[in-house]
């Protein structure tokens, strides 16, 4: 059976069109030059020619490449973390300034080293990126932090714009998918986020192909919405090296569209659901559209 599975062929919609104009090249550069992380390069995202190359967009990976959890579906670093850079959030600005973005995600590795999990870096790099552009939208993907509420507060003073934060998975395989986190607690996290600042949405991305149950996917958004998380994004997961989870099924374009509807009938305010669909693509326009339907 094993072998098998090893072997699920990639469906015709899941193939990728490579685009390494000047843009991506340009942007790859500059990432370089500021000694940035970004979770498109190290979380291998399908999407990363057409966000670099044609959007012009990218989401910022803060605290370092090195991930204190080894989650069975990601692929960036996991270890043990020694750098903690106090001038990342000034760089993170100027380089928003430069891509003269209107909307940035800023995300980061989990730092369970730390004793407020990052968020006083994630908090800074916010107030950096809006002191020097104003006009441009803030979207944060932090960990859980473990729980710490207190930490949460401080990045949530910070007033991003979108406070993102994924469940990754159905309730059955959270704990066999997700390294330290739980489900309960990812939505704990959700809810006292909008306990703290009802006006700040509140997103959450959920990947399938890892053997849930359709019955568990809308068990899942049941679940987000009892919580009051308001935009969902609902993706393929894609295996991507061979010592990750593998793939058990591969969705429709159909499917995807069926559950984006059923999304949108339980009162989300937005739903990006597509093969290709991680928590961060297209954000700018699931802000937009959310903003519109509130």
């Amino acid at each position: 059976m094993a072998k098998k599975e090893e072997y699920v062929r990639k469906p015709e919609w899941l193939k990728i069109k490579l685009n390494t104009n000047e843009n991506y090249k340009e942007l790859k550069k500059m990432m370089r030059e500021k000694k940035l992380h970004t979770v498109c390069e190290e979380a291998k995202c399908p999407n990363i020619h057409e966000c670099w190359a044609v959007r012009k967009t990218a989401t910022f990976m803060i605290l370092g490449d090195i991930c204190t959890r080894a989650c069975r579906f990601c692929a960036v670093k996991t270890g043990l973390p020694t750098e903690l850079d106090l001038q990342e959030p000034e760089r993170v600005a100027e380089s928003v300034e430069q891509m003269g973005l209107k909307h940035v995600v800023i995300t980061a590795v989990a730092r369970d080293d730390l004793k407020d999990g990052g968020a006083h870096v994630f908090a800074e790099t916010v107030r950096a990126v809006r002191a020097r552009n104003p006009f441009c939208s803030i979207e944060v993907l932090p960990s859980d932090m473990l729980g710490d509420f207190d930490a949460l507060k401080t990045l949530m003073d910070a007033k991003p714009d979108i406070m993102n934060h994924n469940i990754e998975t159905v309730r059955r395989l959270s704990p066999r998918v997700r390294a330290r986190a739980t489900y309960d607690r990812t939505m704990e996290f959700l809810r006292r986020a909008k306990e703290m600042n009802a006006n700040i949405p509140t997103k959450s991305s959920l990947m399938i192909g890892l053997g849930e149950t359709w019955d568990e996917i809308v068990e899942t958004m049941d679940d987000l919405r009892v919580n009051n998380v308001d935009i969902m994004t609902i993706g393929q997961y894609l295996q991507p090296t061979k010592k990750h989870l593998k793939v058990q099924k591969y969705y429709t374009p159909d499917e995807f569209k069926e559950l984006r509807d059923i999304a949108f009938s339980k009162g989300f305010k937005h739903c990006e659901s597509g093969p290709l669909v991680r928590s961060s693509y297209h954000a700018d326009e699931q802000v937009n559209a959310a903003a519109q339907n509130s």
